[in-house]
């Protein structure tokens, strides 16, 4: 059972709502934060397989397009652009070898010693490039305007048991805590007078004395987190009762069997060629 809607929690009594977690107050505000989580992932499910089955540079130009749009009005394009960084490296990767060595390309640039690249493999470079970035630019999207609380209170609602609910908030909490737990443990080993600062070997030096307490606090929070879970009757059988359940309509249910029905007709239609 649950304890209300988040619209009958923000109509109580102030008295009823006291001694109450923010998790349990909380309304997500927006046109797109306020949509279910299964909504936001289906819309994300649907973006990545237009940008990769839509033939040519229309696919991941109008999903990018749109979800700058989202970014901009949600706010959250800065952590957008930030997270997408992250894949440069994959970027440079993909393009050098497409440039260079993509099998069957004839139509060289130019010459550099034994290296040619050429016109067909920096085009189709940029294009798996750009497909790349709106894959992980709509599950980033996604994420941003997703608390992690809300998306596992669906997925319980929705039927996933305990061990998955616990697999699948591990898995997304587990980046973010990692670098804020690295944040931690860096402060406090320059409080300590540790140099992390100037050259590159100075650096390379500072990663010993990072990693050491970073796997050890990790190996001691899954601990902790254990027998966090087993105190609160993780493993005790019937439904787990839920404080909130996210708020869901017949609009975003058909939203979803929409954005189904296009996924399978994309498939479908480049499947017998006929969307390229």
């Amino acid at each position: 059972m649950s304890i209300g809607t988040p619209a009958q929690i923000a109509s109580a009594a102030p008295d009823s709502r006291r001694g109450l977690p923010d998790y349990v107050l909380r309304r997500p505000t927006g046109l797109y934060r306020s949509l279910n989580p299964a909504t936001k992932l289906a819309i994300a499910a649907l973006q990545v397989v237009a940008a990769f089955v839509v033939p040519g540079w229309l696919g991941p130009v109008a999903v990018l397009a749109v979800l700058v749009v989202v970014a901009v009005a949600t706010r959250t394009l800065r952590d957008t652009v930030r997270i997408g960084l992250a894949a440069v490296p994959l970027v440079v990767s993909i393009m050098v070898v497409n440039l260079f060595l993509l099998p069957g390309a004839a139509d060289p640039i130019g010459r550099f010693g034994p290296l040619a690249p050429t016109w067909t493999g920096l085009q189709f470079g940029l294009l798996t490039s750009a497909r790349l970035l709106a894959f992980s630019t709509a599950i980033t999207v996604a994420y941003l305007t997703t608390p992690v609380d809300d998306l596992l209170a669906d997925l319980s609602r929705r039927g996933l048991g305990r061990r998955g609910v616990f697999v699948v908030g591990a898995g997304v909490q587990m980046v973010p805590r990692t670098l804020e737990r690295a944040g931690e443990i860096m402060d406090a080993q320059r409080a300590r007078g540790l140099d992390t600062e100037g050259r590159i070997w100075r650096r390379a030096r500072a990663v010993v004395p990072l990693a050491g307490p970073l796997v050890l606090g990790a190996l001691t929070e899954v601990e902790e987190r254990t027998m966090a879970l087993e105190a609160r009757a993780f493993s005790a059988p019937g439904r787990q009762t839920l404080l909130r359940v996210p708020a869901d309509s017949t609009r975003e249910r058909l939203i979803r069997w929409i954005a189904l029905a296009a996924i399978l007709a994309m498939a479908a239609l480049r499947l017998t060629g006929r969307m390229g």
